[in-house]
Order: C-alpha cells, then structure tokens, then sequence
C-alpha cells in the first residue's frame, strides 16, 4: 500500500521527554507510533473492511501491473524520395 505522512501538534516538553527515555532505552519511536496506529486501526475499522483491504492487496502484490506497451511510432505519409 501506498503510505502517507500524518502530522500531530504534541507538547513540545512532553515530546523530548519521550525521545530521551526512548533513547536510553534504544526504542524506536517510529515504530512505536506505527505499532499505536496499527492498534487504531485494528480497534476501530471493521474486521470485513480490513480483510477485505488486506485481499485487495495481496492480488496487487501477486499480480503486479505490466507496463503498457508502446505503440509503434508512426511514420508520416509524405516519403522524400526525391520525387
């Protein structure tokens, strides 16, 4: 899937307060937010909504997309032969 950046406004203090206990714990905050996401999304979007999203794409992934084949460039109609 294609991915998108989300930004939030968070407290400034709060926020460097989490980045120095998470470096010294050598975490990821990245990943944590990802992981935080991923529970949203789990909680709230529909079991079908989901599976069906996850079944979208899988076929994409199994059958990717050729490119299209390009036309044969056309030559134009008045030759210079010499005539």
């Amino acid at each position: 899937m294609k991915n998108t950046t989300v930004q939030i406004a968070y407290p400034t203090e709060k926020l460097d307060a989490i980045r120095q206990y998470t470096d010294k714990k050598k975490v990821d905050m990245a990943v944590e937010l990802q992981d935080a996401l991923t529970k949203l999304y789990e909680k709230h979007v529909p079991r079908e909504v989901r599976e069906f999203l996850e079944a979208r794409e899988s076929a994409r992934t199994e059958n990717p997309r050729r490119p299209a084949q390009q036309a044969p460039a056309r030559t134009s109609g008045n030759k210079s032969g010499g005539e």
